[in-house]
């Protein structure tokens, strides 16, 4: 093999690594998500936390009272995105029930899950929003409105 038939094999093989590598699907860009989340046990209120996170990051939250061994409540949650909708792994645990789903959502849907044993034994309310859309932007209106009259709730 002389020197210019090795030149022109070397490009060859380094235009199809270009051609592969433009054909490629783009790496699917992580989408913030907004997510409200009401925990009921046999209808009282536990947990009513808001959480921020990203499409394929799991989001952990947990409270705890200071010096307390055990937490008061724990959720796990998983999104991924697939088209318009998001896919999610739920898990919640209180210090002696836990329970865990999967389920689909669209953006702004909110969905009620029984993940206890009986119904109304550990009941989950989830909301879910894009970050980057008019319906989050209204919401956070609305609780800038309400925060400035003093409304205390549970985190």
């Amino acid at each position: 093999m002389n020197r210019s038939s090795l030149l022109r094999s070397v490009l060859a093989g380094l235009a199809l690594v270009g051609l592969a590598i433009s054909l490629a699907p783009a790496p699917a860009q992580a989408e913030s998500l907004y997510f409200a989340l009401e925990v009921r046990r046999e209808g009282r209120l536990v947990a009513q936390p808001k959480l921020l996170g990203e499409t394929g990051r799991t989001i952990r939250a947990e409270r705890r009272k200071p010096g307390a061994a055990q937490s008061d409540y724990r959720l796990i949650l998983t999104p991924i995105a697939e088209g318009n909708t998001y896919h999610l792994s739920l898990e919640v645990a209180l210090p002696e029930l836990r329970g865990h789903s999967e389920l689909a959502l669209l953006h702004g849907q909110q969905r009620k899950l029984q993940l206890g044993k009986a119904p109304g034994e550990l009941e989950v309310s989830l909301l879910l929003m894009r970050v980057d859309s008019p319906e989050f932007r209204a919401l956070m209106d609305l609780a800038d409105e309400s925060a400035g009259q003093g409304g205390n709730r549970p985190i």
